[in-house]
């Protein structure tokens, strides 16, 4: 009986399977169509090394034995392979080695293929995926034009393109759409007010419309990479990929507005057959909360406010201090000038923690007062504004009303700088100090909540702070909009240009796709300016 030789066995039938494409799924019209469908998809490797570590082939073992088991069963199994080889871990690998990132792509693409085919998985090669291969990623770019070109209608509850917008303003002005996104940036105008504006005026209106648009917002900026990193890419203030510092720093992005689509994420998981604890996760990042938004006058500053959403307006009388993001937009204008240098530098030692360790970190307890005042909004009593990283920026408004006696973070606040603590549901006890947070309880020391169980004492602070047009009720999402990052140049560009008086304008689906121009440098920049800006003979010509 002859011998089991790996090195030739192996290989053998390994090249079996490609020549008679042994795994590859049926077409319509193909024998074995008619099979019930089987997809078995495993996350796509990014070619940032010369060759797989061992962490691959532990997932694609595990997908491989389903999809072969699949298959006996009597499965039309489609089991397809790619590589993520747009964006920066395939750039840094480039960078490291000292040369082009697609050089460096290519060269390691080919040797995971081999690899992979040695270890013989099952994939149906004739499927292959690569995002840097441009007729792939023409459909991502057609895709973000689509998302460029609409807005999103609330009362009909799905996007529509911008053609049916400008027609809407033209019937009624900005009063005949409803439009996910932050009403108080967009102009309010009649139809014949429409009329009168210059197309510069109509595209920056629409601009503020769109679903992919741009914006300066607070991000993860990392020099040393020269890249905006998400929150799970940064730990203890420097990057994941590399151990460089990390800095919060507000930068232009063009972002994607997902929280359009909140409420519809959250009744999608409902017709989802997955693990409840999963769809519970994803619940939780959605973040959908009920409440009220509550204005509280600044003193002397008549009429600015300061804005604060909170799902507790039942404990408004227990408030004793307001607390501001330290990217708060407008918290320079708060800080008088006694504090201004506390201030400033309490900012600068801020902006070096990313946001998930800012919520993480429950322990560290620091702030600074601002020097301003802001007024109870039922009471007329001053509250002091302090600046405090355990606020964010991107949630809410980027201010809290903190209720020190029913709120974990803010009592620990309050009981480090000494502020006062005032309880106003029953169940708290000062001789725990801790805060009672149960939502449930009658209300004291509230003036007219006084007696009132929380659920009443919710309505009713709510319809009085209509009433007195001190606020109203709102429904708030910890949903965030997604950031598009471009600061690197090793990945699909954006399909857009910019017109000679400064306007985004999409190019046309039929120049698809756009791919990278040729340049001499492509390393990132540490101050942001994204590699591509010295293309400048990169134009685009309708």
């Amino acid at each position: 009986m002859p011998g089991y030789h790996p090195s030739t066995f192996e290989k053998n039938w390994q090249q079996f399977w490609l020549t008679h494409k042994t795994f590859r799924a049926a077409n319509p019209g193909q024998p074995g169509a008619d099979r019930p469908k089987y997809y078995v998809l495993d996350m796509f490797p990014y070619p940032s090394g010369a060759g797989l570590h061992v962490g691959h082939p532990l997932g694609y073992i595990a997908s491989d034995i389903i999809a072969r088991y699949k298959r006996h069963r009597g499965f039309n199994v489609l089991h397809p392979m790619g590589f993520d080889s747009f964006g920066l871990p395939a750039e840094q690998y480039a960078i490291q080695t000292g040369q082009h990132p697609e050089k460096t792509t290519r060269e390691n693409i080919a040797r995971y293929i081999e690899q992979l085919q040695s270890l013989g998985f099952s994939y149906d090669w004739d499927r292959e995926v690569r995002t840097s291969d441009k007729d792939y990623y023409r459909w991502t770019q057609w895709i973000f034009l689509r998302l460029f070109n609409s807005w999103y209608d609330l009362d009909a509850d799905r996007a529509r393109p911008l053609k049916e917008l400008t027609d809407a303003f033209g019937a009624g002005g900005s009063a005949a759409v409803r439009a996910a996104g932050d009403a108080g940036e967009r102009a309010v105008f009649t139809a014949g007010q429409g009329q009168l504006f210059t197309e510069h005026q109509r595209l920056e209106i629409v601009a503020l419309y769109r679903l992919a648009y741009q914006t300066e917002t607070y991000v993860n900026w990392c020099p040393g990479l020269g890249s905006v990193l998400s929150n799970d890419e940064v730990k203890d203030g420097v990057s994941e990929r590399g151990g460089y510092p990390v800095e919060r720093r507000l930068m232009p992005q063009w972002l994607l507005r997902i929280t359009a689509y909140a409420d519809r994420l959250l009744r999608g998981l409902d017709a989802l057959d997955w693990p409840d604890a999963v769809k519970e996760m994803q619940r939780n990042w959605i973040g959908r909360s009920e409440g009220a938004e509550v204005r509280f006058a600044l003193e002397h500053r008549a009429p600015e406010t300061l804005t604060v959403f909170t799902t507790r307006p039942d404990t408004l009388f227990g408030v004793s201090y307001l607390a501001v993001a330290p990217e708060f937009e407008n918290l320079e204008a708060l800080v008088t000038d006694e504090y201004r240098d506390a201030v400033a530098q309490y900012m600068a030692a801020a902006k070096n923690r990313s946001e998930r360790d800012r919520q993480a970190d429950v322990k560290t307890v620091s702030g600074q007062f601002t020097g301003a005042f802001a007024l109870h909004p039922f009471t007329g009593a001053r509250v002091p504004v302090w600046v405090a990283d355990y606020v964010l920026a991107g949630y809410g408004t980027g201010v809290v009303m903190a209720v020190p006696a029913h709120d974990t973070r803010d009592f620990a606040f309050a009981h480090h700088f000494e502020l006062p603590i005032i309880p106003v549901i029953e169940g708290y006890d000062s001789a725990k100090n801790e805060a009672y947070t149960d939502k449930a309880g009658r209300v004291v020391n509230s003036g007219f909540l006084d007696g009132l169980d929380v659920k009443y004492a919710i309505t009713a602070a709510i319809a009085e702070l209509e009433r007195t047009g001190q606020g109203a009720g709102r429904i708030n999402f910890r949903l965030r909009d997604a950031i598009f990052d471009r600061q690197r140049y090793w990945g699909e560009p954006l399909p857009i240009y910019y017109a000679a008086d400064g306007t985004a304008r999409g190019i046309a689906e039929s120049d698809l796709p756009l791919t990278l121009p040729e340049i001499d440098e492509y390393k990132p920049t540490q101050d942001g300016n994204p590699p591509l800006g010295r293309a400048t003979d990169w134009k685009y010509e309708k």
